[in-house]
C-alpha cells in the first residue's frame, strides 16, 4: 500500500492580495482614527500641574503660557499648583495622572537634579513622562533686601558675608532645587558660610526677601524681575555669561569678579508616559505657536529668558544630559538636604 502524499496548499495571488490590504485597511483605520482623536483633542479643560507654590518662577511662564494656548485650543487650561519636597510631590503627582492629554507637567531643571538628592522617588523624571517642549530659560540672579544688605555690588555682598560666618541666611525654593544649588556653588566659589532655608517654592521664598525675613535669595531672574524692577528688591549679578537684555545695567557674576559663577535654571512642558504620541504631537505645534506670538515674547524678555524651541526628543535628550550635569555638580559638592 502506497502511502499518501500530502499536497501541499496553493494559496492563490488574490487570497494573499486580499489578506495584504485587510492589514493595510485596518492600519489606515487605526491611523485615521489617532488623526481624528487629535484634531478632536481638546473636548475638556487642561490641567496644567505646577509642583511649586504659585508666584514663583514656573509660575511666572506657566500662566501666560496657559492663557495663550486657552486662545488657541478653544478650552481652558487650568494651573494646579501642588508644592512640597524641591518639587517631587507634583512631579510623583503628574507622573501617576492618567495619559489621556488632559493633564500636563510643567517641569523644571529642579526635577533635574531630584534624582541625585532624593533615593526614594516613586516616579523616574526621564522614564515616566513624555518631553513635550522647553517653556523658558531664564538664568539665576543674586538679589538681596536693600533694608537688611548694604551692599550694593557683589563684591561688597561677598566681602560682608566673609566678614560675618554663619550671620547671613538665603533662602530657596525648596531643598535641591536650583536656587539651593545656586547657593552652595556661590558659597564654595566664594569661600562663605550663608545657611540655606528652604521654603515650599520661589514664591514664598521672594515673599519673605521682600519682607526682610532672609536678606538673600540666589532666585530664578522670572520671579525676581518684577520686584527689582519695583525697587522692592535689589539684583547684584545674573549668574550668565552674558548681561540680559531686560537687565542691560545688571553685571554678569563674572564682571562683578566671581568668574565661573554660572547658573541658570529652565521650565519645560511634560505628558504622562504613555498619552497618545498624536496628541502630544499636536501640543508640540500648539507650543511653537504659542512661544512665537508677541505677548509671549514681550513676557519672556520682561522676564530674562529667551525665547526656545526645543521640543519632543530634542528636548529629551536635553533633559537626559541635565540630570547627569546636575549628579555631578551635587556629588562634587557633596550636597546633602537640610
Amino acid at each position: 500500500m502506497k502511502p499518501s502524499v500530502v499536497k501541499p496548499r496553493i494559496v492563490k495571488p488574490t487570497v494573499i492580495r486580499y489578506a495584504l490590504f485587510t492589514v493595510l485597511a485596518g492600519i489606515a483605520v487605526m491611523a485615521g482614527q489617532a488623526q481624528a482623536q487629535a484634531e478632536a483633542w481638546p473636548q475638556k479643560p487642561i490641567t496644567f500641574v505646577v509642583p511649586f507654590a504659585a508666584g514663583g518662577g514656573t509660575d511666572a511662564f506657566a500662566r501666560p503660557l496657559a492663557a495663550q494656548l486657552d486662545t488657541q485650543l478653544g478650552k481652558r487650561v487650568l494651573i494646579e499648583n501642588r508644592a512640597g519636597a524641591g518639587g517631587t510631590v507634583g512631579a510623583s503627582m503628574a507622573s501617576k495622572a492618567a495619559p489621556d492629554g488632559y493633564t500636563f507637567f510643567v517641569g523644571a531643571a529642579h526635577h533635574a537634579i531630584a534624582p541625585s538628592l532624593y533615593p526614594n522617588l516613586d516616579y523616574d523624571f526621564e522614564k515616566d513622562f513624555v518631553a513635550v517642549a522647553l517653556i523658558a530659560r531664564p538664568p539665576q540672579v543674586v538679589v538681596v533686601n536693600p533694608d537688611k544688605v548694604a551692599a550694593k555690588t557683589l563684591a561688597e555682598f561677598i566681602a560682608y558675608a566673609r566678614a560675618n560666618p554663619g550671620k547671613l541666611n538665603y533662602g530657596s525654593a525648596g531643598a535641591g532645587t536650583t536656587h539651593h544649588l545656586a547657593g552652595e556653588l556661590f558659597k564654595i566659589l566664594t569661600k562663605t558660610n550663608i545657611q540655606h532655608v528652604p521654603y515650599r517654592g520661589a514664591g514664598p521664598a521672594m515673599q519673605d526677601l521682600i519682607a526682610g525675613h532672609v536678606p538673600v535669595v540666589f532666585d530664578g531672574l522670572g520671579s525676581s524681575a518684577a520686584p527689582v524692577r519695583a525697587g522692592q528688591l535689589r539684583a547684584l549679578a545674573v549668574a550668565a555669561p552674558k548681561r540680559v537684555a531686560a537687565f542691560p545695567d545688571l553685571p554678569t557674576a563674572a564682571e562683578a569678579g566671581l568668574p565661573g559663577y554660572e547658573v541658570s535654571t529652565w521650565y519645560g512642558l511634560f505628558a504622562p508616559k504613555n498619552t497618545p504620541p498624536e496628541i502630544v504631537e499636536r501640543m508640540i505645534k500648539e507650543m511653537q505657536t504659542a512661544l512665537q506670538t508677541a505677548m509671549i515674547k514681550e513676557t519672556w524678555e520682561r522676564n530674562g529668558s529667551d525665547v526656545p524651541n526645543v521640543t519632543g526628543p530634542a528636548f529629551a535628550t536635553m533633559v537626559s544630559a541635565e540630570v547627569t550635569r546636575w549628579r555631578k555638580v551635587v556629588n562634587e559638592a557633596v550636597v546633602k538636604l537640610d
